[in-house]
């Protein structure tokens, strides 16, 4: 198994300084939300593109890609009704994958629930086509890239849009496109009424990336949630993608949630058949 840890993990820390206690930690994998990089991708240049990717490589690590794709931006949103709002959108995930591409990265994981969340009085449905709209427009870039787009299924204490993994189908077959799937989030996936193990095997077909962590938002094996059954269904299934760490909860502070992170889930591995 691969593991990587999502940069803002590491907050404030001087970017040599997290990649190389990342890496002493055991991570090769490092997992970008674009807010820890720029305010504004677009003048994020490719000297500093190439600087960044270089420093990271040069650590030891793989960029898996972006997450966190929409968050802190102003004027964007996957499901209104404002077509506007919409094209722009659309837009910005193609030009969230040039930056995936530059950076080595090759998925984007579509979370963000803030701009997705179906407004009040706004059908389900109507929700879903104009998301599936959105994606779609991404395409002819994605698939020049070679970048796919993960659906990021999400509990209800985040929001009110694909609050599954079967909705986050759905809405992967609506765009039909080989550079859309799926992603699966442990502490999103609890909210849910399958058990976590089922719905990581019911969705094998579909899975390109993997969050680990837990319902009370701190790493994987940090809260009450048993990692042995979910590790032995993603070894089940034959999955060989990234398992990317992804908290919210800092307070335990960095050192610790980053190693006990890893020790966890190594411990969960080992325990596997």
């Amino acid at each position: 198994m691969k593991y990587a840890i999502c940069n803002e993990t590491f907050g404030d820390w001087p970017l040599d300084r997290a990649l190389a206690y990342a890496r002493e930690v055991g991570y090769t994998g490092w997992e970008v939300a674009p807010f820890m990089l720029t305010d504004d991708i677009v003048s994020f240049s490719p000297d500093d593109r190439v600087a960044y990717r270089k420093q990271v490589e040069e650590a030891g690590f793989e960029i898996t890609g972006l997450h966190w794709l929409l968050a802190k931006t102003e004027g964007l949103h996957l499901t209104t009704m404002d077509v506007d709002v919409r094209q722009r959108t659309s837009g910005y995930i193609a030009d969230l994958a040039r930056l995936c591409h530059d950076l080595g990265g090759k998925v984007m994981v579509l979370g963000s629930p803030q701009q997705r969340n179906v407004p009040e009085g706004q059908s389900m449905e109507s929700a879903m086509e104009n998301a599936a709209e959105v994606i779609r427009a991404a395409v002819p870039v994605l698939e020049e890239l070679q970048v796919q787009i993960a659906l990021e299924p999400l509990g209800h204490e985040e929001g009110n849009f694909l609050l599954t993994a079967a909705k986050a189908r759905d809405l992967q077959r609506m765009v039909n496109s080989d550079q859309v799937k799926l992603h699966l989030d442990v502490k999103a996936m609890s909210d849910e009424e399958t058990p976590v193990p089922q719905i990581i095997r019911d969705n094998a077909d579909a899975m390109i990336h993997f969050h680990a962590n837990d319902p009370n938002r701190q790493g994987p094996g940090m809260g009450d949630v048993d990692f042995v059954p979910i590790f032995q269904a993603l070894q089940d299934i034959g999955y060989d993608e990234w398992i990317s760490v992804e908290v919210f909860d800092y307070s335990p502070g960095v050192e610790t949630l980053v190693t006990e992170s890893m020790e966890n889930m190594l411990r969960a591995k080992a325990s596997c058949r």
